[in-house]
């Protein structure tokens, strides 16, 4: 790999943040649409498995499309292939604002929309994070992820969600509008980031055969394997609760959609608290228990919200939801770039995000069942009581693996 500073960076240099504000465009852009798509969903039916759905369809393609994604990052320049990835989700905005206003919008046509925009996220998603280690050192990989978090979740909680709500509450169609321009204007940012980003090959290979070597070195691990199961169980029960969210706000709280979008500020405050966090915790607990701490901290947020259904306990449970994946995010993700190889981090992240996001979809679904046989609030429950159980699986591999993650770390 060629880093575009020619040297190794112990600091986070001038590249970084050019990354950065392309990331940051792209998650207030990426905060708008997927905010206002569920909205613009539950004003066409109120039946939760169709509204689960929509999330289901977004995230289908990291199950179907996952490996070859994350592989063909690791034969392209991974710079361009974000940028395009980013037109390719202005113009399909684009067109769902177009249908819209000829009338055509309906539930089916927000499925394939949320399936293009996921399969665009697939290959931008790979990219973004296998980029970093090229110019970042193991030192500050925990202080990249950490901004590239904090930005995350400013993006897609504090300013995208409020804005996205507030423009749906004046138009149905100016969010889109306003999404599209944000992801035309994130794929020439990321342009303007120096160097070249392809993976060094000594032979050429085959797709087939780059998947496959990627899927054997992760189940060969002796961590990152039960670690990347453990993550998709996770994500696959949170998914009952986060799919429901619209309807959890709208039905269960009674908001109306502009406060639906204000529902994501202490999600973005316990993101940047959970950012900040972060070095701390690892000083003081040791990066094996910050791990487990982290990812505690969500499943008992989701049993508050499923067993206290009011405006106060959602925003304690939100924020507290926003400090425990926040951490677990940055934690995990410098772990895994830390052990995985360079030359294999595109394929290797794109099968751990398969088995990450590739439940999500049927979490989803099960999660719009529950709430349509029972209610939202028990949905919510359901899933925060399933998450613990993992959580007590997550506990055993981290202690037994425990002088394993603190090498790996080490500069």
């Amino acid at each position: 790999m060629v880093n575009p500073t020619g040297k190794s960076a112990s600091t986070l240099d001038r590249s970084f943040w050019k990354l950065f504000s392309a990331s940051a465009t792209v998650n207030c852009a990426d905060g708008i649409s997927k905010t206002s798509l569920p909205l613009l969903a539950a004003s066409l039916t109120g039946n939760p498995v169709l509204i689960s759905g929509l999330t289901a369809f977004a995230f289908l393609p990291w199950l179907l499309f996952g490996l070859p994604g994350g592989a063909l990052v690791d034969r392209l320049d991974r710079r361009r292939a974000m940028s395009t990835a980013n037109i390719m989700r202005a113009a399909l905005l684009g067109v769902l604002v177009l249908l819209t206003v000829a009338g055509g919008g309906s539930i089916p046509l927000l499925y394939v929309i949320a399936f293009a925009l996921g399969l665009c996220q697939v290959v931008y998603d790979s990219a973004v994070r296998a980029i970093l280690p090229q110019f970042i050192d193991r030192r500050n990989l925990d202080k990249a992820n950490s901004w590239l978090t904090v930005e995350e979740t400013v993006g897609s909680s504090f300013v995208g969600p409020p804005v996205g709500a507030a423009l749906f509450s004046w138009s149905r169609v100016v969010p889109f509008v306003g999404g599209a321009i944000g992801f035309a204007l994130a794929a020439l940012l990321v342009l303007a980031v120096p160097g070249r980003f392809r993976a060094e090959r000594t032979a050429p290979t085959t797709l087939r055969a780059d998947i496959h070597e990627g899927l054997s070195w992760l189940w060969r691990h002796p961590v990152l394997r039960e670690l990347t199961i453990y993550s998709g169980l996770l994500a696959g029960f949170m998914a009952m609760a986060t799919s429901l969210i619209v309807l959890y706000a709208l039905n269960t709280l009674h908001l109306s959609s502009w406060l639906y979008g204000l529902l994501f500020i202490p999600m973005g405050i316990g993101g940047i608290a959970g950012s900040a966090a972060v070095g701390s915790l690892v000083s003081r607990l040791g990066r094996p228990r910050a791990i487990t701490v982290a990812v505690a901290i969500a499943p008992v947020m989701c049993v508050l919200l499923g067993t206290v259904p009011n405006l106060w306990a959602a925003g304690v449970s939100f924020f507290g939801i926003a400090v425990g994946i926040t951490m677990w995010n940055v934690l995990s993700m410098s772990l895994r770039q830390a052990m995985i190889p360079p030359e294999l981090l595109g394929r290797v992240l794109g099968a751990h995000r398969v088995a990450l996001w590739g439940g999500i979809p049927l979490g989803a679904l099960t999660g719009g069942t529950v709430a349509d046989l029972t209610s939202v609030p028990t949905a919510f429950l359901v899933s925060g009581l399933a998450q613990l159980v993992v959580v007590v699986m997550m506990y055993r591999l981290v202690d037994r693996s425990r002088q394993l993650i603190v090498d790996s770390c080490k500069s």
